[in-house]
């Protein structure tokens, strides 16, 4: 009992702190307030320590949907870790990752903001390599160390704003917005918040967290950690907006939102699938983010956590009834074993394609939009529209090997209703994958976007949506007779399917040089000069002589005679001495 317990402490706990957030929004974004806190820890000649702490809407807002999400997870996890022996300690690194996570969002100090930063890392390590394997430590350590190249960016970030006599970033963002401090800064929190976001050249390691336990993935992977970046980028957005930077960054997010596009495609694992989606729509957020629109980011960000974490959670239900297996291509007619998890997953699919009147489609729709209306060239117009195409057709895609396709697992099954304690869960976040939509666009918004546009620029966004669901039917749609489509281009799809080869860019690329010099170095010097110089070399020199002492001894008694008698002489000096 003592188990669950916790569970339900930290639910109701997280729940409430959701629900004073909220209001306290709502109040906030009535009377337009801001409040600054500033707590001095340790002031000592000229030099102060203070932690401070920034409550505005936006602060806020993400708070109340991380609290919202974590609440809901670890209730899910109530019954999902029911077998785990130490339940109570996977709950505590939820809850550290979640307080972790809250001291980011609250931080205008970049101290305090690497505090929040470094927690998240080493949490999410933690989270990873859960279930002990070798599987899960390759996939920690990808993470860890992908991880760490940001948080040693925020180590030089803090040394730079050393020069600013303060790490209240939040002041100096308009005022030294020209110095070239400032845009040196820039670059490195672009850096940083790339290795978070998962952004190209560092993507390989959000796909590979997939290896941590299904409630990680709805609250770490989907809504919290990976937006860490998103997030810090839209509090530097004053500084970064007229940098060359913000256009590379645009480039490459759009780059990822692509790649990860096409790779879902490719993919057979449910998880994995559900990650590349993630790694898309961050894509998004962090494109959107680089032509300007930081409100867009944020918008797309909160709406995303939503539907996303729900759709980890039906994954989690639906791995745990196909007996822990997560191929889909085992997989099939689940919809007519558990419905209500079935029309969580649809809804919260239909919400990322952006179907009408849903979570997405409000976000969704003003990016695409916004991105119609900016003068930009047609590259990145038309990874934005492809990259739209794409989700709706690897969401068909899944929805035809799950619901549509036979089940494939076994001859016998016998196929267990939901469990009430996840459907409960799922329940909160389908109303807000429903409603938060709507919601948020009546709240955040302070004016309202004037979009003007041809009828056809228009109706892009329906024509690409369509044209990717046709896809995705007639892709997916094959008989026992049919040719499989994808690997018509073997060649071609082995490439999508490695992600590019950025897996293996980030691992073997990085260190197959410095094992290969280290290998090169080991033969020879450690087992070549330095041998020959040292302990072989001399063993060498001496067994030789000593060969050719033995002839002259074993073939000229005269010489042994001699050298006994000079052998005596020195043994009888010695002992005078």
């Amino acid at each position: 009992m003592k188990k669950y317990s916790i569970c339900l402490i930290s639910f109701f706990f997280l729940f409430f702190f959701m629900l004073i957030n909220f209001f306290m929004v709502i109040y906030f974004i009535m009377n337009n307030l801001v409040i600054f806190f500033e707590w001095e820890i340790i002031s000592f000649n000229s030099m102060s320590i203070v932690m401070s702490i920034l409550l505005d809407w936006m602060s806020l807002l993400f708070m109340m949907f991380v609290s919202l999400i974590s609440s809901s997870v670890i209730y899910y996890s109530k019954s999902y870790m029911s077998s785990e022996l130490n339940l109570n300690r996977f709950i505590y690194l939820v809850l550290m990752f979640v307080f972790s996570m809250i001291l980011l969002i609250i931080s205008p100090n970049m101290i305090s903001i690497l505090l929040g930063w470094d927690g998240l890392g080493l949490v999410s390590y933690c989270l990873v390599i859960y279930y002990q394997n070798m599987k899960s430590y390759n996939a920690g350590m990808l993470t860890a160390l992908s991880n760490r190249i940001g948080d040693v960016m925020i180590l030089l970030l803090i040394s730079w704003m050393m020069n600013y006599g303060s790490w209240n970033y939040i002041f100096y963002l308009n005022l030294m917005m020209h110095d070239f401090s400032m845009k040196f800064i820039g670059l490195l929190i672009i850096i940083a918040a790339m290795t978070k976001s998962a952004q190209i050249p560092f993507s390989s390691w959000l796909p590979a967290a997939m290896a941590a336990p299904t409630p990680v993935s709805a609250l770490v992977h989907s809504s919290t950690l990976v937006t860490a970046g998103v997030y810090l980028l839209i509090r530097f957005n004053n500084l970064l907006v007229e940098m060359i930077f913000l256009k590379i960054l645009l480039l490459l997010s759009s780059l990822t939102m692509l790649m990860a596009g096409i790779c879902a495609n490719y993919e057979f694992d449910l998880k994995k699938i559900i990650a590349l989606s993630t790694l898309s729509q961050l894509g998004l957020m962090m494109s959107i983010l680089s032509m300007g629109f930081n409100d867009l980011a944020f918008y797309h960000l909160l709406t995303h956590a939503m539907f996303k974490a729900l759709l980890f959670m039906c994954a989690g239900v639906i791995i745990h009834m196909m007996n822990d297996n997560q191929d889909i291509r085992m997989m099939g007619g689940i919809s007519i074993y558990i419905p209500m998890t079935s029309l969580c997953l649809n809804i919260s699919n239909l919400a990322l394609c952006g179907i009408p009147f849903l979570a997405g489609f409000y976000s969704k729709d003003i990016i695409l939009e916004m991105v119609s209306m900016s003068n930009l060239n047609m590259l990145i117009f038309f990874l934005y529209y492809f990259s739209t195409g794409l989700t709706m057709f690897y969401t068909i895609r899944l929805l035809m090997y799950l619901m549509i396709n036979d089940f494939n697992l076994l001859s016998i099954y016998n196929l267990y209703d939901e469990d009430y304690t996840m459907l409960k869960s799922m329940i909160i976040l389908l109303f807000m994958s429903l409603v938060s939509g709507s919601m948020l666009s009546w709240m955040i918004f302070c004016y309202p976007y004037m979009i003007y546009l041809p009828f056809n620029l228009k109706m892009m966004v329906i024509y690409v949506t369509l044209f990717g669901l046709l896809l995705g039917y007639l892709i997916s749609n094959m008989k026992i007779y049919s040719l499989n489509k994808f690997l018509c281009f073997y060649e071609l799809s082995y490439f999508y399917v490695m992600m590019w080869f950025l897996p293996n860019l980030s691992t073997y690329g990085m260190n197959y040089f410095y094992l290969k010099m280290g290998q090169m170095l080991y033969k020879n010097i450690d087992l070549g000069w330095s041998e020959m110089y040292s302990g072989q070399g001399l063993f060498y020199i001496m067994k030789n002589n000593s060969i050719i002492y033995y002839i002259y001894q074993m073939n000229n008694f005269k010489i042994y005679l001699f050298s006994f008698i000079l052998w005596m002489m020195f043994m009888f000096i010695f002992l005078m001495i």
